[in-house]
């Protein structure tokens, strides 16, 4: 019988087997909405939330026709060619000035899952890029809407060069383009929720010390910004160059410039100089 996907290295994902994957007793995921294609997940998840939907909704489409990246960049993604998901969170108990470490948290997650899945070497440019051999494979954007932040992730997969979105910083990439030794989706979703749930149940347990559940360490780890020369266009325009030295408690990178003065930046577009 003929297959009715013209793409057979891009088979669907099974609703069912990631219900019975990750909705579990006393787990934190709760509902799963897998969609064939939608403009946006978070926009999806945002307007959940708006309703009154509680924690622990997980939005997946498998293609994605008018998501934004920070600055709304656009971000389209083939039919099955990559994973778009976007996560309600509600994290009352922690204070909203440590909430931004929700997008840091989910990038720890999709690194150690494409590091477990894959046998990739990915590392995190701060503060929302997944990098391989330091081209982006992926991109993270968190949208507070009211008492909850929604969390999308979108990971290129199989996507073909053809098919990569033209960028005007780094080059992008995917998972196949870089050579892992598994694209299968299905076992990366769930690796990713899973690190994504505990991940968050250490960090709200430690009322968001990102330092006392062990996130600050797990990220400097991972990041590939510490160390480097960047340039850094803040909001507003202006622009801030140095060596980024850290990635503090507050989820802030930490930029010693020439003249030594050091800055802590919440929010930026980082480049990487070299």
């Amino acid at each position: 019988m003929a297959s009715p996907y013209r793409d057979l290295d891009r088979p669907p994902l099974s609703s069912r087997g990631l219900e019975r994957a990750l909705i579990v007793p006393g787990g934190l995921w709760r509902r799963l909405d897998l969609r064939t294609a939608t403009g946006s997940t978070n926009a999806d998840a945002a307007r959940a939330a708006g309703a009154g939907e509680p924690e622990g909704l997980i939005v997946v489409a498998e293609q994605q026709t008018a998501g934004r990246g920070r600055r709304d960049r656009q971000w389209v993604s083939p039919p099955r060619a990559g994973l778009t998901v976007s996560v309600l969170l509600r994290p009352a108990d922690v204070p909203t000035g440590r909430w931004g470490w929700l997008p840091l948290l989910a990038g720890v997650a999709l690194r150690e899952a494409v590091h477990r899945i894959t046998e990739l070497d990915a590392t995190l440019k701060w503060p929302n890029d997944l990098l391989i051999h330091d081209e982006k494979c992926a991109g993270i954007l968190a949208e507070v809407t009211g008492d909850a932040v929604v969390v999308g992730i979108g990971l290129n997969v199989t996507t073909r060069v053809d098919e990569l979105p033209p960028v005007t910083g780094l080059p992008a990439t995917s998972l196949q383009i870089a050579g892992a030794k598994s694209t299968d989706r299905e076992p990366l979703l769930k690796s990713l929720l899973r690190g994504v749930a505990q991940w968050y149940a250490g960090w709200r347990d430690a009322g968001g010390d990102a330092e006392m559940c062990g996130l600050l360490g797990a990220y400097r780890r991972g990041s590939s910004t510490i160390g480097r020369e960047v340039r850094v266009e803040l909001p507003g325009g202006a622009d801030l160059s140095g060596t980024a030295t850290d990635v503090d408690a507050d989820g802030q990178l930490v930029i010693r410039s020439a003249d030594g003065d050091v800055h802590r930046v919440s929010a930026g577009d980082v480049r990487h100089v070299r």
